[in-house]
């Protein structure tokens, strides 16, 4: 079964009656403009002194000016000069303003500062008193008078332009076209521009109606053009306005009904392109159910989550990782500017993964660890910045905060590590079907013809266990449910053939059924040799997909072990809290412990331990200094002055952590 189909711009603005009014009526003007030679009933200059200044006849159908000169024939041959006049201010004014605008909101930084001040440089100047002193210096060089009107309201397009490239640089669609290592040319391209092209319509149809008005005003002055203009004929009419009033009404009417259709045409493509970018919710087709979900097999899972605890308790994994390390991040410091200073969210983590292995990283929301993920690949969001550290991969550095950022970790972005981010369909992007999307980033990395592209974005489909992928390949976002979208953001991340894959919380608002394949997936092609570093809150899938874990609470690594020891036996008091409230060991008939308080916020963290307020191990010497991520045994380490203390509370524990108190968490 095909994909339904889904109405294009044109289709959409179509459906318009006055937008496609308007439309009709400036096309037919153009048409009589440039074929002016062909269908005006007289010359520019064809003279019929007998009929002066003489009301519409069937020789002179809009009447005639002075000298007999015919207002029709003047008219369409007036449209060139005018509409060419207009077609040169518009064009100066969008590759001016456009790439301007959408560079300063995209990139940020100097850029942005550098097109803000030019901006505001330009509107401080007198732009009527310009345009006059050019047509002084070129006297009746009309051209050279539009293309300065182009240059002196680029600057305010530019300032559109940027706002609303801003808005989108933040989406994350764009983010995950950065994940998958798309260039910053192709993602301004292909993703930002149909998003902001809205704005930048109706500004552009809003400057041409004025460049209009512009143009007749120099032809009404006498300074522009020595030929036919609408300009002209609205200050010949002028001048007889006392005795021919008849004379103003041709002219003044076709340029208020063009610069009118010219607004009403901005309007409406505004309104298709809005509309093809968000479709109506009507559109979206009946999901096909069964591919996504079943009868409830939440014990079933259960059951494997504990089956595969139990079996790497009893062959004794390890936390060392296999082989060489693949990736390695030290000493991690990062910052948000938040109140106009930077105010650090991450405080020295670090970790490695090795060739093949999967890393959890785990702990509570706003513990920082889907920070730590996205500043390996240089996608921190809000300003936020790496402070101190480096990271490592595959041998060498590629990033090493205060030296300047190099073409080594881009490099990495799609091609050696990939990204599935948390929210799968808001990392799609909504204007471009799946094929399409997954057909760019094959071509990005390993080029080709855009058939074998098309080709290798349907087996990743059929990699990622899609049913029928070809039709999926034709979809739009919105026409996938969630779990088939979350696959086809995983093949989007495999397109590339990466070393290393980023999982932020793949499973996220899926049901357990669609859980276990997302992990099925993911575990097939860790067979492959491939490495998983999987960001989660969730202790089943960490004990189900993963061997070695991370837990991070405030900005630091708390513990890290095999996740065989973690669960059996937690060195840190901030894991056994977690461990015990795990939804998954209530007993029937007792509430679920959990840990007393929240996470502080940022720059309000404890001089000492960092966890000290909410722990039940709490001495005045843990208040005293921070505490250093120390040994306890074999490759484990904790940040705990008392981690041979410890006890987590299990199933069948008879009480909960002291300080604990009874709510339903998740």
């Amino acid at each position: 079964m095909s994909a339904p189909g889904r109405r294009g711009v044109a289709a959409r603005f179509r459906r318009k009656p006055l937008p496609m009014a308007a439309a009709g009526f400036v096309a037919v003007t153009v048409f009589a403009a440039v074929f002016a030679g062909l269908l005006a009933p007289h010359g520019p200059d064809d003279q019929d002194l007998a009929a002066s200044l003489s009301g519409p006849s069937w020789a002179h159908p809009l009447g005639a000016g002075a000298l007999g000169k015919d207002e029709l024939s003047r008219m369409m041959y007036g449209g060139r000069t005018t509409l060419l006049s207009v077609v040169i201010s518009l064009a100066v004014f969008l590759a001016v303003g456009v790439p301007a605008g959408m560079l300063a909101g995209y990139r940020g930084g100097w850029v942005d500062r550098v097109v803000v001040y030019v901006a505001d440089t330009v509107f401080a100047l007198p732009g009527g008193i310009l345009l006059l002193v050019v047509l002084t210096v070129l006297p009746g060089d009309e051209p050279a008078a539009m293309v300065a009107l182009g240059l002196l309201g680029a600057p305010g397009l530019a300032r559109v332009v940027r706002a609303a490239t801003a808005g989108v640089r933040g989406e994350l669609y764009v983010r995950a076209a950065l994940a998958n290592g798309l260039g910053d040319a192709v993602i301004l391209r292909r993703h930002v521009l149909p998003r902001v092209s809205g704005t930048i319509i109706v500004q552009a149809s809003l400057f041409g109606a004025a460049a209009v008005g512009l143009e007749t005003g120099l032809g009404f002055l006498n300074l522009g053009s020595s030929g036919a203009t609408w300009g002209g004929l609205v200050w010949e009419a002028s001048q007889n306005v006392g005795t021919r009033p008849w004379l103003l009404i041709p002219s003044g009417t076709l340029i208020f009904c063009f610069i009118m259709a010219l607004a009403l045409i901005g309007d409406g493509v505004r309104d298709s392109v809005a509309e093809y970018l968000a479709p109506d919710l009507a559109e979206v087709p009946p999901q096909d159910q069964d591919q996504d979900t079943g009868p409830d097999s939440g014990p079933a899972v259960q059951a494997a989550v504990e089956a595969a605890v139990e079996t790497a308790i009893a062959t004794g994994a390890s936390a060392e990782p296999r082989g060489d390390a693949l990736l390695e991040a030290s000493g991690l410091r990062i910052a948000f500017p938040i109140g106009g200073r930077d105010v650090e969210v991450v405080s020295g983590v670090d970790f490695h993964v090795g060739r093949g292995e999967a890393l959890g990283i785990v702990g509570e929301s706003g513990s920082g660890k889907s920070v730590a993920a996205a500043a390996i690949l240089g996608l921190l969001r809000g300003g936020g910045h790496v402070t101190a550290g480096r990271i490592g991969f595959d041998g060498r550095t590629v990033f090493e905060a205060g030296v300047a950022e190099s073409e080594a970790r881009h490099a990495l972005r799609g091609r050696r590590i990939g990204l599935i981010a948390q929210d799968p369909l808001a990392g799609l992007d909504p204007s471009f079907t799946i094929g399409s999307q997954l057909a760019e980033v094959v071509r990005t990395h390993h080029g080709g013809t855009r058939r074998a592209a098309h080709d290798r974005a349907v087996d990743l489909l059929r990699l990622v266990r899609l049913p029928d992928p070809e039709r999926v390949a034709r979809s739009y976002p919105h026409q996938l449910s969630g779990g088939m979208a979350q696959r086809a953001g995983i093949a989007a991340a495999l397109a590339g053939e990466p070393d290393l894959i980023i999982a932020d919380e793949p499973t996220t608002a899926l049901d357990v059924t669609v859980q276990a394949e997302i992990l099925d997936v993911l575990r097939t092609l860790r067979s492959s040799g491939m490495a998983v570093v999987l960001v989660t809150h969730d202790w089943g899938v960490l004990a189900d997909f993963c061997e070695r874990a991370v837990v991070m609470y405030a900005g630091q690594v708390m513990e890290t072990a095999a996740v065989a020891e973690l669960v059996a036996a937690p060195r840190h008091p901030y894991t056994a809290g977690l461990l015990a409230s795990n939804p998954n060991h209530a007993v029937p008939g007792r509430p679920i412990p959990v840990i007393e308080g929240s996470i502080p916020a940022p720059g309000d963290w404890p001089h000492g331990c960092r966890f000290a307020d909410r722990c039940p191990l709490v001495t005045a010497q843990c208040r005293n200094a921070p505490v250093q991520l120390e040994p306890v045994g074999g490759q484990r380490g904790s940040r705990c002055l008392h981690a041979d203390q410890v006890v987590v509370a299990s199933a069948s524990a008879s009480a909960p952590l002291a300080g604990s108190r009874h709510v339903d968490v998740r």
